[in-house]
């Protein structure tokens, strides 16, 4: 995977879920489920004990997706990700280290940012790619204009408070590369086993995101 890979990805299916699980047999259920609705960028995030094993699982086990690692707090972290398989990382926040392990380990990084001062460190650092988080909490569409407005060459890539009512304004936003977000993956329907509902999500999300990029 290089990243024009990534970038042709996002441009097709400009959506990217988050797979939370304590076991892999359900992580790469739930990867089979997106991809099968027409997801296949994946971010498995760090929040489990298991994490790291779902994730090389995925990365190993669902060819046609490319997966990340997301909610990454630390360097370790981040070096134990792409040991695992990550194809990119994402973390919550924009922390140096993780970002210089990504650039060392030649992956896409996706760090958080909420606010102009945080985007301009990025931009400094070189990232041309930022994920806007908590998105709902930190200003929505209108403050994702205004960063694009100022960070002409920054991509965004909101998460946090976004689902299938509003992922067509976020997707609206000329700055905005795709949206996260875990309503894709409901626990209660990974919980009963319902792989189904999630694949509708994701068909749903894909129908959205070409509607609202004029690609349908």
């Amino acid at each position: 995977m290089n990243n024009a890979d990534l970038q042709s990805r996002l441009e097709a299916a400009p959506v990217v879920p988050l797979i939370q699980a304590e076991d892999p047999r359900v992580a790469i259920e739930t990867a089979n489920a997106l991809v099968a609705g027409g997801l296949t960028v994946l971010e498995v995030v760090l929040r489990t004990e298991a994490a790291l094993e779902c994730l090389h699982h995925v990365a190993s086990s669902v060819s046609e997706a490319i997966v990340g690692a997301g909610t990454v707090l630390s360097e370790a972290q981040a070096r134990k990700s792409l040991d695992a398989g990550a194809a990119f990382i994402v973390s919550p926040g924009l922390y140096v280290p993780v970002v210089e392990a990504a650039q060392q380990g030649g992956v896409d990084l996706f760090p958080g940012v909420a606010t102009a001062g945080e985007a301009q460190l990025g931009w400094n650092l070189g990232l041309r790619a930022l994920k806007f988080f908590p998105a709902g909490q930190a200003g929505g569409v209108p403050m994702l204009k205004a960063l694009g407005a100022v960070f002409r060459d920054v991509k965004f890539m909101p998460t946090g408070g976004i689902d299938a009512g509003n992922l067509a304004d976020y997707l609206g936003v000329p700055s905005v590369l795709a949206c996260g977000g875990s309503w894709l993956t409901p626990a209660d329907a990974i919980a009963a086993g319902n792989y189904d509902r999630v694949t509708a999500l994701a068909t749903e999300a894909v129908s959205i995101a070409r509607g609202a990029r004029g690609t349908g």
